[in-house]
């Protein structure tokens, strides 16, 4: 493995991890729509994440990580009864998405935490081959 990898390994981790932070800023925006039709309504979103490996068997090396998809959270939409609502159905319902802002919280402060890992394996790999340069001075 090249020391250079240890950018393209962070490189990802940093691009998955602005994905992530995406797909919750998105669920936090539309956390509080609603809508008359529960097959209309936003759904949660979330990255899938996939290894991405090098070398075969045994030998395989991790070289960082790849967004495979969003994917849509399957649960249903919380049934509200507001029958004076403007857009509640002929049965006096909206729908609220199945946005769970705690949950949401939790993975932005992870997601953001991750990002600065990966800028600190960055700056740290930089630094140590800058003084292994230096050591030929």
């Amino acid at each position: 493995m090249s020391s250079f990898n240890v950018f393209d390994v962070a490189a990802t981790g940093m691009s998955a991890q602005s994905v992530r932070l995406n797909t919750t800023a998105s669920n936090l925006a539309n956390a509080d729509s609603v809508s008359g039709d529960p097959n209309q309504v936003y759904r949660a979103r979330h990255p899938l994440f996939e290894a991405i490996r090098t070398g075969l068997g045994s030998n395989a090396a991790s070289a960082g990580v790849a967004v495979r998809g969003i994917v849509e959270n399957q649960a249903p939409p919380a049934a509200r009864y507001e029958p004076g609502h403007p857009l509640a159905d002929e049965n006096g319902y909206v729908y609220a998405p199945n946005v769970n802002v705690i949950e949401e919280m939790v993975d932005m402060i992870s997601a953001a935490r991750s990002y600065q890992n990966n800028v600190e394996v960055m700056n740290t790999a930089k630094e140590m081959m800058l003084a292994t340069l230096r050591l030929g001075q």
